[in-house]
């Protein structure tokens, strides 16, 4: 499958409504990346991406502050990943990647969502055989010079794919090779927009009826405004990505 239709299957935020929700998305970016390393940028590339991306949304430097304190849990709270897998309207799948400081509240509201929308919370593992997980960079064209090295650079990396999509690249590979990229964006000097571990559907599920769909866009936006959730994904077959 191609890997734009991989990115069709994350929803990071409610498709970006307002500014508001834009800077949650940054932040929740910045802290995801504190938390996995220094809160240095200068020797946490996740970081230094984060931090990139917010600069370019004017994202509030208190903000971006309070973000990276949080993920290196200075603030003195500790925080936890957790993920919730289950099925939606229509049944498709939903999983759901959050990071929290009390899972006891963070599971009863992510169970009242599925609930309140007709879907239901599945036990671990239970989506284990409809995603997998890819290694996923995105790009912008202003940062390669000649796009044939740039390619070889990739593939040379372990990247299994590299696409050029609008204004920018997407290099896609297996979750084992993301260090691998990782280092070799670093050692030819170019910082990507967006660089992260994501899930793909293997298969997806078509739903027609226009009241389901509804149900399920209602869920999955209400899950991706939580505060404690990071990432949704899910497997709905979008027709305009064929």
């Amino acid at each position: 499958m191609g890997r734009k239709s991989a990115k069709i299957a994350v929803r990071k935020g409610a498709a970006d409504k307002a500014r508001g929700q834009i800077f949650t998305r940054a932040l929740k970016d910045i802290f995801k990346a504190s938390k996995s390393g220094s809160g240095d940028p200068a020797s946490n590339f996740l970081l230094k991406v984060a931090l990139e991306r917010a600069k370019k949304l004017n994202v509030p430097k208190d903000n971006i502050e309070k973000a990276i304190k949080k993920g290196q849990g200075t603030d003195g709270v500790g925080f936890e990943d957790v993920s919730y897998e289950g099925y939606g309207p229509g049944g498709v799948a939903i999983f759901v990647e959050t990071s929290t400081d009390n899972p006891t509240r963070t599971v009863g509201n992510v169970r009242s969502y599925f609930k309140k929308y007709e879907g239901s919370l599945g036990t671990s593992g239970s989506l284990e055989f409809v995603f997998s997980r890819i290694a996923l960079f995105v790009i912008p064209k202003s940062a390669v010079t000649s796009e044939d090295d740039f390619t070889l650079a990739m593939i040379d990396a372990g990247a299994e794919e590299v696409e050029v999509i609008e204004d920018h690249y997407e290099v896609s590979g297996p979750m084992s090779e993301f260090g691998s990229i990782q280092v070799k964006l670093q050692e030819i000097g170019v910082t990507p927009d967006e660089a992260s571990l994501i899930r793909i559907p293997v298969s997806k599920k078509e739903v027609t009826d226009e009241a389901t769909l509804v149900k399920l866009e209602n869920l999955i936006d209400m899950l991706s405004e939580d505060d404690d959730v990071v990432t949704v994904y899910h497997n709905l077959l979008d027709k305009d990505s064929e």
